[in-house]
Order: structure tokens, then C-alpha cells, then sequence
């Protein structure tokens, strides 16, 4: 094993991932991400990109490569190390909603928190925080089944952003929501990252929400095509970069 730069968070070489029927998913995909750096992985449906996100957050085993978290090597964890890794340290955006029915909307952002072992008033005061931030503090009573899904979504990224991870995998985070709110919400979710210095690893095949990024990195067919620097976030010699396809 190649021991990761020490300026990435994320660190990943030669991935290789094959869906249960065989189909190639990954094909040695390599890149690092910088601490608090906003990361877009773009390429249309079924280019890896959703795999590509999994595979660096520990929710799926690699089949050969490395997947590095700072000094820790995540593709040789096992299932209840990396269990550990995801609820401690990194945080999940769905594309589509998925709440706890039988939770009201604060206590489903709350949820990670008190997961965390954080008390109940101290996780409350931070979701009904995030809650406000996106415009729907006034629905921390209600339950999943009374919001609308674009509402829902916010929910779901209140959650994801009140616990503070270190990483913030986001699959198409604004994909529910009409074009007026995807701004909003991409504002409030790439400030947030900034002003609290985390790292994010966007999954979209949209380019406005890609332009919000630091960097861009784009998937064909399961390899890295280009990466682009959008504006250039400094020297990246050393770290492992995508290589154009031919």
C-alpha cells in the first residue's frame, strides 16, 4: 500500500468496483480530496458516480484499490469498523428523501447527533438551528408524512449538516427540489461547508450545481475523464489525479 498525501481527507487508487452481475462499475478510478474542499463528481446516469461515493464512504468494500481517510485505511476495515467510520465521521444526502416515519422533523435531524451520544436539549438546539437556515424551523413539530418531498429533502440535509461531519457525501442533494429552492439549498450547503471547514463530495450530472465546487472531477463508463479546477485550489503535486480516457 501507497501511504496517502497528508494534505487530503480523501484518498483514493486504482478503484475498481463490479456490481453483483458482473457489470464494471469502477475501473481503476484514482483522486484526492482536500480538507474542506467541495469535490463535484459529474458524468451522466450510470457513469459510477453514485458508486464512486459509496465506495469512498465505506458503505460498499472495494474489489481492488485503496479508499484512504486521512491515515486510515478504509478498504481494509470491516463491516462494523466502517459502520463506525460513517456514523462518527461522515454524513449521507440521498437523492430522494428518506426520514423516520415515526419521528417529527427536529428529532429525524436530531437523529445522528443523539446517535453520537450528544444529549437531547444540546441536539435539538442544533437541528432546530439547521432547521431555520433552510426555512423550515416552523416545521420541527410535523411529521414526514405531513411535509411536501421538496420539504423532506431539506429535512434530510438539516440532518446530514447538524452533526458537523468531516465528510459530507451529497447524491444529487437538490434533485427533489424545484429550480428556486435548489439555489437556496446549494448556497446554504456549500456556506455551510465552508464556514465549518467540511469536506464535500458532490455526486451531479447538473452544471450549475457542479459550478458551485472547487474542483471538478467527471466519470465516463467508470474512469476518471478530466478534472477540472473551478476556480484552481493550488498546487496538487503528489496527489492522485484522474487521467484522460482515450
Amino acid at each position: 500500500m501507497v501511504a496517502p498525501p497528508d494534505s487530503d481527507v480523501l484518498w483514493a487508487r486504482a478503484l475498481h468496483f463490479t456490481h453483483n452481475d458482473g457489470s464494471p462499475a469502477l475501473s481503476g478510478v484514482s483522486l484526492g480530496v482536500r480538507q474542506g474542499e467541495i469535490l463535484a463528481v459529474g458524468g451522466p446516469s450510470g457513469s459510477g458516480k453514485t458508486t464512486l461515493l459509496r465506495c469512498l464512504s465505506g458503505l460498499v468494500r472495494i474489489r481492488r484499490g485503496e479508499v484512504w481517510f486521512n491515515s486510515t485505511a478504509v478498504h481494509t476495515m470491516g463491516p462494523l469498523a466502517r459502520e463506525r467510520l460513517r456514523r462518527d465521521r461522515f454524513c449521507w444526502i440521498d437523492p430522494a428523501p428518506v426520514l423516520v416515519p415515526e419521528l417529527n422533523v427536529w428529532e429525524n435531524t436530531a437523529l445522528p447527533l443523539m446517535l453520537r451520544g450528544t444529549d437531547r436539549r444540546r441536539a435539538r438546539r442544533a437541528a432546530q438551528e439547521w432547521l431555520e437556515r433552510l426555512d423550515i424551523g416552523d416545521l420541527a413539530r410535523r411529521r414526514p408524512h405531513q411535509l411536501r418531498q421538496a420539504e423532506r429533502q431539506r429535512v434530510c440535509i438539516a440532518r446530514a449538516l447538524a452533526p458537523a461531519p468531516t465528510v459530507l457525501f451529497a447524491d444529487e442533494p437538490t434533485a427533489p427540489l424545484h429550480r428556486a429552492d435548489r439555489a437556496h439549498v446549494l448556497r446554504t450547503l456549500t456556506t455551510a461547508a465552508r464556514s465549518h471547514g467540511i469536506t464535500v463530495v458532490l455526486a451531479t450530472h447538473d452544471a450549475e450545481t457542479a459550478a458551485l465546487a472547487d474542483r471538478t472531477v467527471s466519470l465516463l463508463d467508470g474512469r476518471c475523464v478530466k478534472t477540472v479546477h473551478l476556480p484552481p485550489v493550488g498546487d496538487t503535486e503528489g496527489r492522485p489525479a484522474c487521467s484522460l480516457s482515450v
